[in-house]
């Protein structure tokens, strides 16, 4: 029974003719798989199944997913991130998460449900674990986090009154109702890359999803490290925003949900 198999142009021109013809055939593609975006079975030769390849910066990692969770595509990642994508590809979880060196900061995200306008907003807060430095730079040379995010494009939130503006190529990856990343634009055009990956999906409620879903746009909010912190109530998310717009520790942009 013939494969049924999506190559997408991206990810043939990446692999080259001669491998995606051999997927396509069936002669380097497991029947069944576990779909690296909902973890659950897949069978190749029953239901659609898409290749979503994983680009490092030395190396690369096909994996499979379920065609109605992700359609095929390339997803850039660092290095790092890459081997985070192959522990969850392979199930393997054991050691520490692969950008999570000791000492270094990572990304915290929480979704919320947040009231502007009038209406419930889907939103996502980001908020590190502790300083980010400007690459290059030297150690303890203060916090670039919302600097940097300025420079990409995201503008200071000086408060909650307003939807922020929406921010160019940048989107909110959903699938099967888990967030799976926050992409940005690529290099000269190229695929959108991961600027935040979760290394395993988080769950967000069904009301956050259905919000999502209707408007088809995330707004995210980021904050440097001990600005906001994990709320567990949505009004104290709230409160704890409005804290940090009012003192200037608050950036923020709208863009598109990608996925269901």
């Amino acid at each position: 029974m013939p494969r049924m198999l999506d190559v997408s142009d991206d990810v043939r021109a990446e692999i080259g003719d001669e491998e995606a013809d051999r997927l396509l055939a069936g002669e380097n593609t497991p029947g069944s798989y576990d779909c690296t975006s909902c973890r659950t079975p897949g069978d190749a030769e029953q239901e659609r199944t898409s290749t979503v390849l994983f680009v490092g910066d030395e190396t690369a990692v096909l994996a499979f997913a379920h065609a109605t969770c992700l359609p095929s595509q390339i997803v850039t990642v660092s290095e790092e991130q890459l081997q985070g994508a192959v522990r969850s590809i392979t199930g393997d979880d054991g050691g520490a998460p692969a950008d999570a060196a000791p000492n270094q900061a990572v990304l915290g995200v929480t979704s919320g449900l947040v009231l502007i306008e009038g209406e419930l907003r889907p939103a996502l807060v980001v908020e590190p674990t502790g300083a980010i430095a400007r690459p290059g730079a030297a150690p303890g040379g203060g916090d670039d986090f919302l600097p940097l995010l300025i420079e990409q494009g995201f503008l200071p939130a000086a408060s909650l009154d307003s939807v922020p503006p929406p921010l160019p190529g940048w989107s909110v990856l959903l699938a099967m109702g888990q967030l799976h990343a926050v992409l940005q634009p690529g290099t000269g055009g190229g695929s959108p890359v991961a600027w935040w990956q979760a290394h395993h999906p988080l769950q967000v409620t069904e009301d956050w999803r259905t919000a999502a879903n209707k408007t088809q746009t995330v707004l995210l909010f980021a904050a440097p490290a001990g600005s906001i912190g994990r709320q567990p109530r949505e009004d104290m998310l709230r409160d704890a925003l409005d804290r940090a717009a009012t003192h200037g520790r608050l950036v923020a942009a709208s863009m598109p949900l990608a996925g269901t």
